[in-house]
C-alpha cells in the first residue's frame, strides 16, 4: 500500500532585512499553498538567519494559521532547563490546537555552548537527561514531592498526548546511535549526500532494533530544493550554495548536486524520485540553505515542489 508523501517547507530567505513578521507571513502563505507543515530552525548569533527563539515565532504563526502543522528543525535541549522547555512546548501545543511537531537538536556551534555556559562535551548526556525529564513532565508524572508527599506536576499538559511528535536532528554516528536507541525518528541534515543518508538511516535503524524499538514509520528528510526553469538563475544559486558550503567546511570538494536539488522541474522530479526509492521518504522538508531570492522566485519553486511531491509515493 503506497502512501502520499507529505511536503513541508522551511523558512525561506528573501531580499531585505530580517523581520519576524515576515516569518509569520510565510507560515500563512505556506498554509494557503497547501504545505503539510512550516519549519523553523534554531540559529544563534548570525544576523542573516538568526532564529534564536523558534517557539515564540511559531506561537505568532499559530495565531495566524488554522491547519498547517508548525515545527522546529532543531530545538536545542542542552542549553535549556528541561521543565521550562516542557512548559513552553506544552503551551505552544495548546495554543496551536495540537499542531506542533518538535524537532530536537543538541547543537553544533562551540560559541553557543560557551555563551550559554554549557560544556560542549556534555551535550549528548544533557540532551538525554533533559529529554527524559521533559517526557516525564508531559506524561503528568510528579516533578517534585515534599516531605508530606505533596507533589507538583506540569500544567498545562500538551494537547497531543502524551506529547507532540518528537523528531531528532542528528549529525555523526554517535548522535545517530543515540536517536535510534531512543526509538525516535531521525531528522537528517540538509547538507549530507544521499549515499551518506542511506548509511545513516541504516545505522539509526540498527541502533533502534538493538534496544528493542519498533520504529515509527516516519522518515523525514530535509533537502535544499530550488526549482526553476531559468538555467542561469539555477547556476547562480548553485554557485552561492557551493561558496557557502566551502566557508562552512573550510575547504575540500563541495559538489552541490550531492546534497542540493537545484534545477528544472524534470530534474527535480527525477532526483526526488531517487530519494523516495532509496530512503522511503514519508515527509520531505524542502527549502534549506538557499541564498536570498525574490519572493516570486521562491514561490514559483514552492509551487513546483508541491506539484512534484503529489506525484511521488513511498
Amino acid at each position: 500500500l503506497l502512501s502520499e508523501m507529505q511536503i513541508a517547507v522551511t523558512a525561506w530567505r528573501t531580499e531585505g532585512p530580517w523581520q519576524a513578521d515576515t516569518l509569520c507571513a510565510q507560515a500563512e502563505r505556506a498554509e494557503a499553498m497547501g504545505f503539510h507543515s512550516y519549519w523553523l530552525p534554531e540559529n544563534h548569533f548570525d544576523d542573516a538567519r538568526a532564529i534564536p527563539s523558534p517557539l515564540t515565532l511559531l506561537a505568532a504563526a499559530a495565531a495566524r494559521t488554522r491547519r498547517i502543522k508548525l515545527a522546529t528543525t532543531s530545538y536545542l535541549l542542552p542549553i535549556r532547563h528541561p521543565v521550562q522547555a516542557a512548559e513552553e512546548v506544552a503551551v505552544l501545543d495548546q495554543l496551536s490546537g495540537g499542531r506542533l511537531i518538535l524537532g530536537l537538536g543538541r547543537g553544533v556551534q562551540d560559541a553557543v555552548f560557551e555563551v550559554f555556559g554549557v560544556p560542549g562535551k556534555e551535550k549528548r548526556s544533557r540532551f538525554k537527561s533533559n529529554l527524559d525529564t521533559m517526557i516525564r513532565a508531559w506524561k503528568g508524572e510528579p516533578l517534585y514531592a515534599d516531605g508530606d508527599g505533596n507533589a507538583v506536576q506540569l500544567a498545562p499538559l500538551p494537547l497531543q498526548r502524551p506529547h507532540p511528535p518528537l523528531w531528532v536532528a542528528a549529525f555523526g554516528p554517535l548522535a545517530l546511535k543515540q536517536v535510534g536507541g531512543l526509538g525516535l525518528p531521525y531528522l537528517c541534515s540538509p547538507i549530507e549526500p544521499l549515499a551518506v543518508l542511506k548509511s545513516n538511516y541504516a545505522l539509526h535503524r540498527e541502533a533502534a532494533e538493538q534496544m528493542g524499538h519498533n520504529l515509527d514509520p516516519v522518515v523525514p528528510v530535509m533537502r535544499t530544493v530550488f526549482i526553476t526553469g531559468n538555467a542561469s538563475l539555477a547556476d547562480r544559486v548553485k554557485q552561492r550554495l557551493a561558496a557557502s558550503a566551502l566557508r562552512q567546511f573550510q575547504g575540500g570538494d563541495v559538489d552541490v548536486d550531492d546534497w542540493a536539488i537545484v534545477g528544472d522541474s524534470e530534474y527535480a522530479r527525477d532526483r526526488l524520485a531517487e530519494y523516495v526509492e532509496t530512503l522511503g521518504i514519508s515527509h520531505l522538508i524542502g527549502g534549506g540553505r538557499l541564498p536570498p531570492l525574490s519572493e516570486s522566485e521562491q514561490l514559483c519553486s514552492h509551487e513546483w515542489l508541491l506539484e512534484i511531491g503529489q506525484q511521488l509515493h513511498y
